[in-house]
């Protein structure tokens, strides 16, 4: 059994009081995690759910996924957790293993934004939000994530790619490298760094860690981030607030703070079944803040609120100030429009023609041409790992296709040559070791797929094929499977 630090016990116990603090505490020192993934709906067919599926001594074995209430569309909890890394469809993108808890962004989204916005997923990484969010919002929206930890965007780069949707840029920056960009969000969410009291019951790491030091310590630097991030916020704007504690110094206190210091109005959610069991503000005061807690709420430790900037938005102005900043800086940083190497690009790669080639040094990225003037501007103030599409690499007169353009969801498949793989296949492949092609394979750059869904890329040379799956983003364990252990469609 879990031992809990004698300091968090005695404030959470006087912050909660004695009954909800012993649900609590029976949650995260005996209660089980429960598993849930998050659909990709831009890689799943309309009516397409999920199974569990292993193949035992007595038979096949099917587990429906349950919807999560608060995600119904795409989450779905799991009766057991399989291996997901010995799983092709996950490093495919078809799916996203996410905590339940997590997925509550998605309702806040669907609730709140009804057209086509700029938003800022702040601390994204490893991507759960990022993607959660992006699947909820309006087509046309183009979402900025953005990880502060240089190996942790690396991370979030590859989540994201995998994913597959390109309106997505991929930044590493603090949030002071955005203030300065000046850039303008219509939402922005700050899912900042913590205590981490909401992880205890999955991380033993999390409980030895904690001290009312680091919980100063975080509920300090909170402040300074949503300080440093909210001129990015344009007047109307929403801030979604969260964290993954339970402390009110870090919750309800910052969210009171942040209304009187900044100028902001909470706002609350509608729908909330009480069946869900979240739990509201523990402070007394009336601003609406929604916390999930093991023991009570199928799911683990989170705080969420909403907050709208005062103000109106001030279209118009932010347009003109947009392109005089255009003009100013049009000759200002790396050159990202080679022409001459754009033009060896193959043009029906993609299934859309909406798309700008950008080249830079030997790399090509297909950038949306309505957000090109966008990425441009992030691309002079801030340190972008991956934007749109990266198509290709180019090497001598040839251009390799990327990792990226083999997992986008806009990926033309009809002009290359693919080879379906075997299950045992797949994970040879996915190890980035050997695979063989059959024989009557066209030579070139072949796409190779598991049950129709595109793993990555192979260059056959005729007597062998060259695996060019990522080095970083292989799989690294030695174990091999005894049964396949996929997710599947019903």
């Amino acid at each position: 059994m879990k031992t809990l630090p004698e300091d968090f016990i005695k404030y959470t116990q006087e912050l909660m009081g004695d009954e909800l603090f012993q649900q609590l505490k029976q949650g995260i020192t005996e209660g089980e995690a429960p598993t849930s993934i998050r659909l990709n709906p831009f890689k799943c067919k309309e009516g397409e759910d999920v199974r569990m599926e292993n193949s035992p001594e007595n038979g096949e074995r099917l587990v429906e996924g349950e919807p999560i209430p608060w995600c119904p569309s795409t989450g779905r909890y799991l009766s057991t957790r399989p291996n997901f890394t010995f799983d092709p469809w996950l490093h495919a993108g078809k799916y996203y293993v996410q905590e339940a808890s997590s997925m509550f962004v998605d309702l806040v989204i669907r609730q709140l934004v009804h057209e086509p916005v700029m938003m800022l997923d702040l601390c994204a990484a490893p991507g759960g939000k990022s993607t959660a969010v992006r699947a909820a919002l309006p087509e046309g929206s183009l979402l900025f994530s953005n990880e502060p930890m240089r190996t942790r965007s690396q991370i979030l780069a590859e989540n994201i790619q995998k994913f597959g949707h390109p309106d997505m840029i991929v930044t590493n920056n603090y949030p002071r490298d955005y203030k300065k960009s000046k850039l303008q969000f219509d939402v922005i969410l700050t899912d900042v760094p913590c205590s981490g009291e909401g992880m205890f019951r999955k991380d033993d790491g999390a409980i030895s860690e904690w001290s009312l030091q680091n919980v100063d310590n975080c509920w300090h630097l909170q402040r300074e981030i949503v300080s440093d991030i909210w001129n990015c916020l344009k007047p109307g704007g929403l801030l979604i607030y969260s964290t993954c504690t339970f402390n009110a110094h870090e919750d309800e206190e910052n969210i009171s703070w942040i209304c009187e210091e900044l100028g902001a109005d909470p706002i609350a959610l509608n729908d909330i079944d009480e069946a869900w069991n979240i739990t509201g503000n523990l402070i007394g005061t009336d601003i609406p803040v929604y916390r999930f807690l093991p023991g009570k709420t199928r799911g683990e430790g989170i705080f969420l609120a909403v907050l709208r900037k005062e103000g109106e938005p001030e279209m118009e102005k932010e347009d003109k100030n947009k392109k005089k900043d255009k003009n100013k800086n049009k000759d200002k940083g790396k050159n990202r429009g080679n022409k001459g190497k754009s033009q060896q690009v193959p043009t029906d790669w993609l299934k859309s023609s909406g798309y700008e080639t950008i080249a830079e040094d030997d790399n090509f990225y297909a950038i949306p041409s309505r957000w090109k003037n966008i990425y441009e501007d992030a691309a002079r103030n801030l340190k972008v790992i991956h934007a749109g599409i990266k198509l290709g690499t180019s090497k001598g007169k040839d251009i390799i296709p990327d990792q990226s353009l083999a997992l986008s969801t806009e990926l033309n498949t009809a002009v290359f040559p693919q080879v379906e793989l075997s299950y045992e296949d797949a994970i040879r492949y996915l190890r980035k070791e050997a695979v063989n092609l059959p024989a009557d394979t066209p030579k070139g750059y072949v796409l190779v797929t598991y049950q129709q869904m595109p793993l990555g890329w192979e260059k056959n040379i005729g007597n062998r094929a060259n695996n060019l799956y990522p080095q970083e983003w292989k799989i690294k364990s030695s174990h091999v499977p005894e049964e396949p252990c996929v997710i599947s469609k019903k």
